[in-house]
């Protein structure tokens, strides 16, 4: 018998599918194999079509299906992983009303910095972990304001991963994790925070049913059947966003625990159980996949814009010529500190831990006599990584205490210059996991069915692909990571 398990990002629906009796992953499937197009009305939007997101679902399936050879009768449930902080609305026979308005839309900002001037930083911090920002109420109240009619008619309010359940069961159910990441919950009175949707204007009976993350969110209707190719009657049992799912698929669940991804952006995502923050305007505090309210478990996340699209852009404009195996190995011919060359990375639009601070990137002390191409290569994987541990300073001065970090395979992270820096600074050991979301998923699912007894039973480092640890001498790793600091600072300030 098998999980199946979706992730539905912005660019692509990935599903895996894993064996119930071990965890072992069986094969995973992407569709489309290009990136799926971003609507773009208003310089600063993003939607996308969610009935899109569905019908890929099935292509999806499909694919996967052929791929494995899996009979659908042998499946025995599915596990949901979607782009987080979208809005999605539907009416009361859960009909589309607009198109999704996703994560990377700014439209709402206003209207969350207001709500949180309004009501006062003291009770957003205290009772939603952040400001309300840019997330999904903020923009359910942007239709309001905009698009009166239609917000008449809005029946239930979703987010990405509801949505899909929604059409799998024809049953609309949200999470408290799902609500956290919207900011819709009160973790003082534990409940959905019904005093913002009055300040907002909005009723909170658009809120659909609560269900446990792990659970039986409901079951395959006839029409989802016929629509995807699975069988009626197999339950949805797992429901979570992309960063706290990720956590999850790298073993992240306990506090200390550390979770991070490092692609054209980095993310990194901290495990605490410490409910106070000092920092909601540079980091986002959501509940994790086993949160609870007698045992709270709080993701502390934090994104970096410039990240791996500088190691991108460099390559394709400086050594177009080279593999990025190629731009490593000339990069360890430098010593550590680049030979005075440092680089910033935020070149990537505005950086949320630098207050949303917009400058660009730049290069210091640059010397045409002794630097080269491999001097620049260094110097940018020793800028990302001191991005990285800029972040986690400010984790830690929120109260984590990092025990240890975890990373899924990707090109960054592939890099021992990058991951060593990193190690070193934090003094802690990273490991490299193999493994996606989608597999997370589909795992969780086989946990919420009862397959496996705990999730750290299958989501352990078996699947540990390779391991970085500090080296000996912290020293010179400290004094480039305070140039770098230095130079960060004193730019960013003036």
């Amino acid at each position: 018998m098998f999980f199946l398990g979706y992730d539905l990002g912005s660019s692509s629906i990935k599903a895996a599918m894993v064996e119930a009796k071990t965890g072992k992953s069986i094969g995973v499937a992407q569709y489309p194999e290009t990136e799926m197009s971003i609507l773009s009305i208003e310089t600063g939007w993003a939607e996308q079509d969610p009935e899109i997101w569905w019908t890929y679902i099935g292509k999806v399936t499909e694919k996967l299906l052929r791929k494995t050879g899996i009979s659908v009768d042998k499946i025995k449930g599915i596990g949901i992983s979607y782009q987080m902080h979208g809005l999605v609305i539907v009416d009361k026979n859960h009909k589309v009303l607009r198109p999704s308005i996703i994560w990377c839309d700014s439209r709402a900002v206003e209207i969350g910095n207001a709500a949180f001037q309004d009501i006062g930083e003291e009770k957003c911090i205290s009772t939603l972990l952040n400001s309300p920002g840019n997330f999904t109420l903020s923009k359910l109240k942007w239709v309001k304001e905009n698009e009166p009619e239609l917000f008449n008619k809005v029946h239930r309010l979703l987010l990405p991963g509801d949505f899909i359940a929604l059409k799998f069961t024809g049953e609309a159910t949200t999470t408290i994790s799902g609500l956290s990441e919207g900011i819709m919950w009160d973790f003082k009175d534990k409940k959905p925070a019904d005093w913002l949707f009055d300040y907002m204007g909005i009723s909170y009976d658009l809120i659909p049913e609560i269900v446990p993350t792990f659970s039986n969110q409901g079951t395959i209707t006839k029409i989802a059947a016929k629509q995807t190719g699975l069988p009626e009657g197999i339950p949805v049992l797992y429901r979570a966003g992309d960063q706290p799912n990720n956590a999850l698929s790298l073993n992240v669940l306990n506090p200390g625990e550390i979770a991070t991804t490092g692609g054209t952006s980095g993310v990194v995502y901290a495990v605490t159980d410490n409910k106070n923050t000092k920092e909601s305007l540079r980091i986002n505090n959501f509940a994790h996949v086993n949160y609870s309210v007698d045992k709270p478990r709080i993701g502390k996340l934090l994104n970096i814009n410039g990240a791996g699209i500088q190691y991108s852009w460099m390559k394709q404009h400086i050594a177009s010529a080279n593999s990025y195996r190629d731009m490593n190995e000339l990069a360890s011919n430098v010593p550590v500190g680049s030979d005075g060359l440092r680089i910033i990375p935020f070149g990537n639009g505005a950086e949320r831990m630098l207050n949303n601070a917009n400058n660009g990137s730049a290069i210091f002390n640059l010397n045409f006599n002794k630097h080269q191409n491999q001097h620049l290569f260094r110097a940018a994987l020793e800028g990302i990584a001191f991005a990285f541990v800029y972040g986690i300073d400010i984790l830690k001065n929120d109260g984590v205490n990092v025990s240890g970090m975890r990373a899924g395979n990707d090109n960054l992270f592939r890099s021992e210059i990058f991951s060593k820096t990193i190690a070193t600074l934090i003094q802690s050991e990273i490991n490299i996991i193999d493994t996606t979301g989608a597999i997370g998923a589909a795992r969780a699912a086989g946990v919420s069915c009862g397959d496996f007894t705990t999730l750290e039973e299958v989501f352990s480092d078996n699947e540990q692909v390779l391991s970085y640890h500090p080296v000996n001498d912290q020293q010179i790793y400290l004094d480039a990571y305070h140039l770098w600091k230095n130079d960060l600072e004193t730019k960013y300030n003036n």
